[in-house]
């Protein structure tokens, strides 16, 4: 059995405005660089052996102070970075519901791909796929990421169709964790906040 705590990645300038996707350049703030240091405090206490991360600055900024704090190194892979979002990418998000496909791509998630961007099921497909690899080399491994990445893999777990997914609230910094067996999945958290984290009040079982 493995232990996966996912972390969205923590604030940064563009959260409620735009859509960055994959623009590179798209840096922590101050906020941000806050909650990525009290992670790496409130992570040093538990038995994480591997810390893994997407490709993006954001994500990687998030995850350096918990791979520093508990001496380990951070890994960055492809498969957690952020969903491709094409042509909508740095575009306000007040701009978008004239984009025709934009009220599809909200309501009808599973089957709606951005403007020469990626569907969400090929998102949940490549974390997955993933995290089964992970799952036959760790105990207990952090991944840091995006929102709709950790909504797509807990939608996966919970047995939640892809067009229901955003009823899962994923914030900034937030803790989400599951057990992975062989033949069973254990979801034990979801969207907890970084501070004053039920982590402290709820032991993590190791098998």
């Amino acid at each position: 059995m493995t232990n996966f705590l996912f972390i969205r990645h923590a604030a940064h300038d563009y959260l409620g405005r735009a859509m960055a996707g994959r623009l590179p350049g798209v840096h922590l703030n101050d906020l941000g660089r806050a909650q990525a240091r009290h992670l790496g405090e409130k992570l040093s206490l538990l038995p994480i052996d591997a810390v893994f991360s997407g490709p993006l600055e954001r994500a990687r900024e998030t995850a350096e102070p918990i791979g520093h704090r508990l001496d380990v190194p951070v890994h960055v892979v492809e498969e957690f970075t952020e969903i491709a979002v094409g042509e909508w990418t740095d575009r306000a998000f007040s701009d978008l519901p004239s984009e025709p496909r934009w009220s599809h791509f909200n309501s009808f998630r599973s089957s709606t791909a951005p403007p020469r961007g990626e569907l969400m099921l090929e998102v949940q497909v490549r974390v997955i796929r993933k995290l089964y690899e992970l799952r036959d080399r760790h105990q207990f491994v952090v991944i840091v990421t995006h929102g709709d990445v950790i909504r797509s893999v807990l939608a996966h777990f919970l047995g939640v169709h892809l067009d229901l997914f955003q009823r899962i609230e994923i914030d900034p910094g937030s803790l989400s964790l599951f057990e992975l067996g062989d033949n069973f999945v254990r979801v034990r958290l979801m969207n907890a906040p970084s501070s004053g984290s039920p982590l402290e009040l709820s032991p993590v079982r190791h098998q």
